[in-house]
């Protein structure tokens, strides 16, 4: 998510001209991307949200330990056909 239009704690900011619009318009992102991983998660996907200031690399181990996390759940979970 990048940190303007997600207002990231850290980095987002409001702009001081046209402020009042600008505070409905971002807090509504937020509260868009709270409804969509609330409808993803219901449905059982697995949602994931990075800031685009967060490092690669770190978001790449993110990934791929939940991806590690899932697989292992699945293998245990489900009876492969032969």
């Amino acid at each position: 998510d990048g940190c303007f239009w997600h207002r990231c704690p850290e980095h987002g900011a409001v702009p001081k001209t046209n402020h009042e619009w600008w505070s409905a318009k971002l807090t509504e992102n937020r509260a868009r991307d709270l409804r969509i991983t609330k409808h993803l998660e219901a449905v059982e996907w697995t949602v994931l949200r990075f800031w685009s200031h967060e490092d690669p690399g770190a978001v790449c181990d993110k990934v791929l330990d939940d991806l590690a996390k899932l697989r292992s759940h699945l293998s245990h979970g489900v009876k492969r056909e032969r």
